[in-house]
């Protein structure tokens, strides 16, 4: 794994060792952002399951200003702070080591929005994706914001979230990328 554009292009990222993570493939993290944009003009990026870090760190890479990160999983957790603090993101990175529905109540207490909405939790959990609706019903997301689902072939998401409407739908192998942009924006 590595970050593959922007001002960390080619910096190698740790991997987590063992299945209890599924890592975005450098091919599909490059589709990813060949979709909703190269690069970014700002904006804060919000990583839900972050595993090892590769999708905030490369929306950092690529120009959004900050990113906050959520990870429950220890293993996961101590390796997202090994990248972070490789890349040099320190300064422009929250890492919060806790679970998503917990850091989605907390994050609606805070005064901030986010540009760009990460979410890839294990596919057997469906009812994770449920937090983009929390996100969505308390402003959390701007109107010129993205949200990024990824998710197994047998994951049927809505066609919206709130104003946020379904824009594209890439496959790779069985993972789906679902790409949502604000109903104004399409």
């Amino acid at each position: 794994m590595r970050v593959v554009a922007g001002e960390r292009k080619g910096m190698p990222l740790k991997a987590i060792a063992g299945n209890t993570t599924r890592p975005t493939t450098d091919k599909v993290k490059e589709s990813i952002f060949n979709i909703i944009g190269p690069f970014f003009d700002g904006g804060i990026a919000l990583d839900l399951f972050a595993g090892s870090g590769g999708l905030g760190i490369e929306s950092l890479s690529r120009g959004a200003k900050h990113a906050v990160f959520i990870e429950k999983d220890a293993k996961a957790f101590q390796v997202l702070q090994e990248n972070i603090k490789k890349c040099r993101y320190e300064d422009y990175s929250e890492l919060f080591r806790i679970d998503a529905k917990r850091a989605v109540k907390a994050l609606l207490k805070r005064d901030i929005t986010f540009k760009l909405v990460f979410l890839d939790p294990p596919y057997h959990h469906k009812e994770y994706y449920d937090l983009v609706q929390v996100l969505v019903d308390n402003d959390k997301i701007q109107h010129d914001g993205i949200i990024l689902c990824e998710h197994a072939k047998e994951v049927e998401l809505p066609q919206r979230f709130g104003d946020f409407v379904l824009k594209r739908q890439e496959t790779y192998g069985g993972t789906i990328i679902s790409v949502y942009l604000h109903s104004e924006s399409v």
